[in-house]
């Protein structure tokens, strides 16, 4: 009977080699998902953030239509009134990381930029693809003139 209680006793709960195995498996997916998870998020920030700078670029495009000039802002605060609500119902004032929208628009011409996950200066020269999260995303004369593409990092 004693031998029979001290097998049963003996195989209650786990090894310490068991739980370290398994906390050393949570710790390898957590190692492989956690990055993919964090990289994921920033690619979604930036397609909103695409998808709102053509958005309110659709709008200026469509006031410069209705009034043979493009609306003079120097900030989105400022274009905000000339687009709402007949062209855009609700202008996005911030792009998918909460920083400011850059606006330059002159009557000739505009650019609608993002400083990019770092909220850096926007550059407007044409930079075409980029890869960095950091880097500016920039739209003008109705079409990116910088742009994410491929693997971002």
């Amino acid at each position: 009977m004693e031998a029979e209680e001290m097998t049963q006793r003996n195989q209650k709960g786990f090894t310490l080699i068991e739980l370290l195995i398994v906390v050393a498996i949570i710790g390898i997916i957590a190692a492989i998902a956690i990055p993919n998870l964090l990289n994921a998020i920033d690619r979604g920030k930036q397609k909103r953030t695409m998808a709102d700078l053509r958005s309110v670029g659709t709008a200026v495009e469509s006031y410069s239509i209705d009034n043979n000039v493009y609306p003079v802002a120097a900030a989105m605060s400022a274009l905000e009134p000339l687009i709402e609500p007949i062209y855009i119902r609700t202008a996005p004032l911030t792009d998918g990381w909460s920083r400011d929208f850059q606006v330059a628009a002159t009557i000739g011409e505009y650019t609608l930029c993002s400083g990019g996950k770092n909220g850096g200066t926007c550059t407007s020269d044409g930079g075409g693809k980029m890869n960095l999260f950091d880097d500016s995303i920039t739209f003008t004369g109705g079409g990116f003139v910088q742009w994410p593409e491929g693997s971002q990092q």
